[in-house]
């Protein structure tokens, strides 16, 4: 009968035309529970190794030609260690016993009479601590020439103010900067920092923050001189 009703539990029959039943659509996510799920963190990468560290980069110096070069090595002997080259620069390696008489030669005798500066570097884990370099430069030949020489934490240079006379300056703020004194100068005090100021400010082993907190306080009057 067309009134009769359908028994309970029983299945519906398939839509005509022999078309699939659509599923029914899921439930929503709540949105509190889908924020929930967005805001977990990642779980984490696996750690990469570390990249090898990179061998420190060495100067591709070349073996300085001349007769310059060559007249220094035979004067000067094993008291001169490498004369060499490096972008067309020339420099010249030295026993710290050397370094004036090779500033008073490069003067008189072949035109290198401008001292154009005395400066250092710092290397303290080696046993010959600090590079100490002098720049000269000729007018007549317009070609520069460094004398570099290695000294051991207190050791003494030679001063080279009979020389250059601008040596004076010059060796006062190596002194002032890293501590390295010239035996015989007319005047080894600071140039730049204050008399009393501890501590040479470009060893590498003085911080960046590291400073006379003492002359601070007391000579500008605040608690810290960072």
């Amino acid at each position: 009968m067309a009134d009769e009703q359908k028994p309970e539990g029983s299945e519906a029959p398939p839509p005509a035309g022999g078309e699939a039943a659509v599923p029914p659509a899921k439930p929503a996510v709540p949105p509190a529970k889908a924020a929930a799920e967005a805001a977990k963190p990642a779980p984490p990468k696996p750690a990469a190794h570390p990249a090898p560290p990179k061998p420190p980069a060495t100067m591709a110096a070349t073996p300085w030609q001349s007769d310059l070069a060559k007249e220094i090595k035979d004067r000067y002997g094993d008291r001169v260690t490498e004369t060499s080259t490096y972008l067309g620069q020339n420099f010249i390696v030295a026993k710290p016993d050397a370094t004036v008489s090779l500033l008073e030669y490069l003067k008189l005798e072949a035109d290198f009479d401008y001292l154009v500066d005395i400066t250092a570097a710092d290397w303290p884990k080696r046993p010959e601590r600090f590079d100490v370099v002098y720049i000269v430069y000729s007018f007549a030949r317009n070609e520069r020439v460094r004398i570099k020489t290695y000294l051991a934490e207190g050791a003494k240079l030679e001063t080279s103010v009979g020389v250059h006379l601008t040596a004076n300056w010059l060796e006062r703020e190596v002194f002032d900067m890293f501590g390295i004194e010239f035996e015989g100068h007319p005047d080894m005090r600071r140039i730049l920092m204050p008399e009393e100021w501890q501590g040479y400010p470009l060893r590498k082993d003085y911080g960046i923050l590291q400073q006379d907190d003492r002359w601070v306080q007391e000579n500008l009057g605040i608690e810290s001189g960072q």
